[in-house]
C-alpha cells in the first residue's frame, strides 16, 4: 500500500533529522560530531513493489561534499559513492561489491 508506504517513508526521514540535529549539536573539540561524519541516508529501494534498487534516491552528508543539488549517475552502482566515500575517510581500496571504480570530483558534488 502505497499510502503507508510514504507515511513510513516520513517517519524515518523524521527520525533521521533529528538524529542530524543531536549530531550538530554534539561538540567533538572544534567542531560539531556531524562536522566529522560521512553520512549516506537512503531507502531500502527505488520502487519497493518491484524490488528495484536502480535510479536510488539518497542524500550525502560529508565534509567538503557541496550540497543542495540534484545529481544523477544513471548506470553507477551505488557502491561507487561507498568506495569514495571510503577512500575519504583514509581506506582506500580497489572494489567494493559491484564497484566499476571511485566517483571523480566527489569535493565538487
Amino acid at each position: 500500500n502505497l499510502a503507508k508506504l510514504v507515511k513510513i517513508g516520513t517517519y524515518h526521514t523524521k527520525l533521521f533529522s533529528y538524529y542530524l540535529e543531536k549530531l550538530q549539536s554534539t561538540e567533538d573539540g572544534d567542531a560539531s560530531l556531524l562536522d566529522r561524519m560521512n553520512i549516506v541516508y537512503a531507502r531500502g529501494m527505488s520502487d519497493p513493489n518491484a524490488h528495484d534498487p536502480h535510479n536510488l534516491p539518497l542524500v550525502v552528508l560529508a565534509t567538503g561534499v557541496k550540497g543542495g543539488r540534484h545529481i544523477r549517475y544513471p548506470g553507477t552502482p551505488l557502491t561507487n559513492l561507498y568506495l569514495s566515500m571510503l577512500a575519504r575517510v583514509g581506506v582506500p581500496i580497489e572494489h567494493f561489491g559491484d564497484s566499476t571504480g571511485a566517483l571523480t570530483h566527489l569535493e565538487d558534488l
